[in-house]
């Protein structure tokens, strides 16, 4: 009897296993296809803009000169809310998983994980009725005494609605993302490493520096960089906080665009080649948003020999 129901549970095992390998390369494709039909789709869409008269394009001079402030403002509200992120991020992390007790590691980790339930508009909406109006001082103040900076060069924004209250507006919502995935990483490391560093006679952060980081590089960098994806697609909330306008150096005046805030802002009115021109506008944020996922797989694929997850 036994021998008998052996073979019917190792066939019926195979089964399994071909059903469930044909449904992840089915998945796997199915990724590829949509991925492709996007593109597809919006290569399309945006041809007529490459192929139209410069003068026709807004601003008169080309696509290239519409785009390029563009993906500049997107590229430096990216590029602030990482460097206030990526800190305070890795920092609670490690404070979660080894320094604060598990009550209080567990309440806090809750917390950190509900601001990635906050809509969008909300952060817009605190971003625009707090935020801005707070920190016109700051900006008055940097204006004053770092105007000579051409990062704080004034006059400074008399509503707060400036690229740098965008970038920090960003910044409170990648955190969630790199606090929760690093502070996942950081729990992996072997215990074996730790308490070798201990035993050695190291101090916490020590061990923390010669075994926790180390191990957990290649989980940081994909933090930093889904971090960025977000960042770089983000509509709404950039869209309500930035006083859109022309491309200036300082971050304390009113002007910049993103790419997502303006097609945002501009897509139910439009029609025709500006219909075009924003289409072509999200395909460039697209490609924007691949090459990055490329760069973070080619830097994850450098460091993760050295991470300490293979030895």
């Amino acid at each position: 009897m036994g021998a008998s129901s052996a073979p019917e549970r190792d066939g019926s095992g195979r089964a399994g296993d071909k059903v469930f390998s044909g449904a992840a390369l089915a998945a796997g494709i199915l990724i590829l296809v949509v991925l492709f039909a996007v593109a597809l789709f919006l290569l399309v869409q945006a041809l007529p803009t490459f192929g139209a008269n410069p003068a026709d394009i807004s601003g008169g001079a080309g696509f290239g000169t519409y785009i390029f402030p563009l993906v500049i403002g997107t590229l430096i509200a990216s590029a602030i809310a990482l460097v206030i992120a990526t800190p305070i991020g890795i920092g609670v992390a490690l404070f979660i998983s080894h320094y604060a007790a598990r009550r209080i590691a567990n309440g806090l980790g809750y917390l950190i994980d509900l601001l990635a339930a906050i809509p969008s508009v909300v952060y817009g909406a605190w971003g625009i009725a707090f935020l801005a109006p707070a920190l016109v001082p700051v900006y008055d103040w940097l204006a004053t005494y770092a105007g000579w900076i051409p990062l704080f060069a004034g006059p400074a924004s008399g509503t707060g609605k400036t690229m740098l209250t965008a970038g920090i507006v960003l910044a409170v919502m990648i955190l969630p993302i790199i606090t929760s995935l690093s502070r996942e990483i950081f729990l992996q490391t072997p215990k074996l490493h730790e308490e070798a560093a201990l035993a050695l006679g190291a101090t916490r952060w020590e061990m923390i520096r010669m075994s926790v980081l180390p191990f957990a590089r290649a989980g940081i960098i994909s933090s930093i960089m889904l971090a960025l994806g977000r960042a770089l697609g983000e509509t709404m909330a950039v869209a309500m906080v930035l006083s859109s306008g022309g491309l200036k150096a300082s971050l304390v005046q009113s002007g910049n665009q993103t790419i997502a805030a303006e097609i945002a802002l501009n897509f139910p009115e439009a029609f025709g080649l500006r219909l075009s021109e924003l289409i072509a506008a999200g395909l460039v944020l697209f490609v924007i948003t691949l090459a990055v996922n490329m760069i973070a797989r080619w830097i994850i694929s450098r460091h993760q020999e050295f991470s300490g997850a293979n030895g």
